[in-house]
């Protein structure tokens, strides 16, 4: 017995099967992986912004440029570091490029600019960005954080500046962004409350031209002074600082990009024995990182630092739960549960999540040392398993406000 052509269609259809599937299901499996990457290119953040390209660009370049065993495609954005065009662009990378996720942006105004946009487009996004809400009161179910929270290194150094430098009193200048904000007054709570003072607070702008005039405001009757800068801003300071004749007259500490690799390239003895606290150094000796450091330091002749591991980092969480996904990143929701589950050991050292998509990770004190020829940041200290909550209980801690200018309030100021 013979069938006509629409027997045959009935019957197929009858049996749940579709003559359209194999090539459906070979145009799904071809699919390259759409990545876009949020970063910044001009301005004072462009060290870092550059260096996120370059972290992530090596990673794709050392697995045949495959996530998951699929081809990535990759589109880089520059932002500026402007909010609005962070706005703009995420909206060209989800809408005209069609990514299945986003890494970036850089800064914590940034990816608060971009919040609700994510949430509404339920954009898988990897953040280098550190606004601490965003995995803590007002979380958001479409973003994960492997780097940290603005304040997540600074509640360490506070305490080791208290309990194991001895320092009883202290200044803090940081940018006057939300990341500086909340890098300093998650360091001055804990600094304050191992028994230290902090009796000046100072907030630069972003892009401000000179730090003469901040300069001339330190209070000289302290111990040190806590940088919370990104970017060059870090090393502009530092270098001022001894131009202006203080070097010597209090110690120098900051939080996790005061003095970022990308940076300390310029740098000279000025930076020699400063001390900040960071989840990632090139010194570290794992693996993974004994490959990366090396690599990207002969590629591009100096060391990498927050933001190039930060992205090298995204690009390992992100290939582990594409994998775990079977490669269906068309799948945002369980693209995203994937990501939140994600349990692996990185160049910074192992990554998981807590139930708000922020790492519980190590986090190490470093001193800048001289090192063939070169200036690195050596580990000296390790705190294991921090937490972006640090030692308090996670539902006391999310009672209070979010860390800003005025939270905690300051008690101990000096005119």
């Amino acid at each position: 017995m013979s069938l006509d052509r629409r027997s045959f269609i009935q019957g197929t259809a009858a049996a749940g099967l579709s003559l359209a599937a194999p090539s459906i299901l070979l145009a799904q499996s071809n699919e390259p992986v759409r990545i876009g990457l949020l970063t910044v290119k001009t301005g004072p953040l462009a060290s870092g912004g550059i260096d996120m390209e370059l972290g992530l660009k090596q990673w794709l370049a050392e697995n045949n440029n495959m996530m998951g065993g699929k081809k990535v495609e990759l589109t880089v954005a520059d932002t500026g570091g402007v909010p609005a065009n962070t706005k703009t662009k995420i909206s060209e990378l989800y809408e005209r490029n069609k990514v299945h996720a986003v890494m970036g942006p850089l800064a914590a105004f940034e990816a608060l600019a971009v919040d609700d946009y994510i949430k509404a487009q339920k954009i898988p996004t990897l953040s280098v960005a550190a606004a601490e809400d965003m995995t803590q009161r007002k979380p958001n179910p479409w973003f994960v954080r492997a780097t940290s929270t603005s304040s997540q290194c600074a509640h360490p150094m506070a305490e080791y500046c208290a309990k194991v430098k001895g320092y009883k009193r202290m200044i803090m200048i940081a940018d006057d962004i939300a990341y500086g904000h909340e890098m300093n007054a998650g360091f001055q709570r804990v600094f304050e409350e191992n028994g230290g003072k902090i009796v000046q607070k100072l907030f630069s702008p972003l892009t401000v031209p000179d730090y003469g005039s901040f300069l001339a405001q330190l209070n000289p009757k302290v111990d040190a002074i806590f940088l919370g800068f990104a970017g060059s801003n870090g090393f502009r300071f530092i270098r001022q600082f001894n131009e202006y004749g203080l070097n010597g007259k209090m110690a120098i500490v900051g939080g996790m990009t005061a003095i970022d690799e990308a940076v300390l390239k310029n740098m000279g003895n000025e930076a020699l024995g400063i001390e900040t606290a960071c989840w990632y150094s090139a010194e570290l000796n794992n693996p993974i990182n004994n490959k990366f450091a090396p690599a990207f330091r002969a590629a591009n002749k100096y060391d990498p630092g927050f933001y190039a591991a930060a992205t090298y980092t995204n690009a390992a969480v992100l290939d582990a739960a594409i994998r775990e996904v079977n490669g269906n990143v068309a799948n945002k929701e369980a693209l995203m549960a994937a990501l939140k589950k994600t349990n692996i050991p990185t160049a910074r050292g192992p990554v998981k999540f807590d139930s708000f998509g922020n790492i519980v990770g190590d986090v190490y004190i470093r001193r800048v040392e001289r090192k063939d020829g070169r200036l690195v940041n050596t580990v000296t200290k390790t705190y294991t398993n921090v937490s972006q909550f640090w030692t308090y209980d996670q539902k006391a801690f999310l009672a209070n406000p979010v860390y800003s200018r005025d939270f905690p309030p300051a008690k101990n100021l000096e005119s």
